[in-house]
């Protein structure tokens, strides 16, 4: 029963993470890259490297 109510909470697992720089960049440089077109009921992605 005791190990039920220990569980770490989601908040204290993500203040946790520790991402590498380079991820971060990656992650960053690919949002910056990335472009949506919505046309009607269609949605196209362009990766514009």
């Amino acid at each position: 029963m005791k190990h039920l109510y220990t569980k770490p909470s989601k908040g204290e697992q993500l203040n946790k993470l520790n991402p590498k720089k380079e991820t971060i960049q990656f992650l960053l440089n690919y949002s910056k890259a990335l472009h949506i077109t919505k046309h009607r009921q269609l949605s196209f992605e362009f990766i514009l490297n």
